[in-house]
């Protein structure tokens, strides 16, 4: 169906506009992304490189996102001290706060609203009375006692609320702080991500930035053993019939939720079609009106139906062919 120039224009106007936002295009990172539709205009400045590429298809193209959003995996930094908590979700090229919602911000806080502490001992009698006093009242109000039990029964409060913000999936936490304070949390942590390693130093004088590049030498190693693990562990089960680097066979497994690992090659197409009714696949030769990247496709769906994506240069793909999956059954 032939689309009247005035709608394209119109459809386009949005990106267009874009080109003369100075304040956008100065603050560039390493890449830049654009999704459009006629319900959306969303740019990114995104921290990695892409090669050009552009998509016209019913749905959107992330594949190229995908080292941000899956492929090194997600972990958090805690970093605490005594005046302040910091948490922060993160993967290989990004770091976001996480609101911290009933966690206490710090010792003061902690101490403040913990019911041991905060009981105060009252005396009464009839004021004027012979041998009686007025009220009198015992508590902490003037100062913090710093010692390792109140400290302690603050990570405690940090830690409960751990579990409640992320769960207990053990993604790696990262712990930042003063070199005195890692013993005690350890003490306190119930948590079963938290690393040996920690970012040494006083939190309060890094940005998330200074953060984040220090605790990814730590989970960096992590990683990797975890791709080689799960690389090796499709090599186990090649030629049983639950490993394929087979896109017809791919395609299908991913959409009906069977594919529970997949590697996909970055800077790859496989352009074509999928019936879900027929689970039939049909390849193209390029780009045409109606097809789509079917590596991006089955991506996206082992990401929905709970897989797990790693997103890596061709050569680093099992078989170094685009896909390569081990499936659920």
């Amino acid at each position: 169906m032939k689309i009247p120039k005035q709608n394209i224009c119109d459809f386009l106007k949005p990106a267009h506009n874009l080109f003369r936002e100075m304040l956008f295009w100065g603050n560039q990172s390493e890449g830049f992304a654009l999704f459009l539709s006629q319900e959306v205009f969303s740019p990114y400045r995104l921290p990695i490189k892409f090669s050009e590429l552009v998509v016209v298809t019913d749905r959107f193209h992330i594949k190229p996102l995908l080292p941000i959003l899956s492929g090194d995996g997600q972990f958090y930094i805690l970093a605490i001290s005594q005046n302040e908590v910091r948490l922060f979700q993160c993967t290989r090229h990004s770091v976001n706060d996480v609101d911290l919602k009933e966690m206490p911000r710090n010792l003061a806080e902690a101490l403040k609203y913990d019911d041991a502490e905060k009981q105060l001992q009252f005396h009464t009698g009839t004021p004027g009375s012979r041998n009686k006093r007025s009220a009198v009242f015992h508590g902490h109000g003037v100062g913090i006692d710093n010692s390792k039990d109140n400290i302690l029964r603050y990570f405690r409060q940090i830690d409960k609320g751990l579990h409640e913000l992320i769960g207990d999936d053990g993604f790696p936490i990262v712990l930042a702080g003063v070199d005195y304070l890692f013993p005690i949390y350890r003490e306190a942590n119930t948590y079963p991500g938290l690393l040996d390693q920690g970012v040494e130093g006083n939190p309060e004088t890094m940005s998330a930035g200074e953060l984040h590049k220090n605790a990814w030498k730590i989970v960096k190693p992590l990683f990797q053993r975890e791709q080689r693990k799960a690389a090796d562990k499709y090599r186990q089960f090649a030629g049983s019939g639950l490993a394929s680097n087979n896109i017809k066979e791919i395609v299908p497994a991913s959409y009906h939720g069977r594919v529970d690992l997949l590697f996909v090659a970055i800077g790859v197409q496989r352009w074509g079609t999928f019936d879900p009714i027929s689970n039939e696949v049909r390849f193209q030769h390029r780009k045409e009106q109606g097809n789509e990247d079917l590596l991006d496709f089955a991506a996206i769906q082992t990401i929905l139906k709970g897989g797990i994506v790693y997103a890596v240069a061709l050569d680093a793909v099992p078989d170094e062919a685009p896909l390569a999956a081990l499936l659920r059954y």
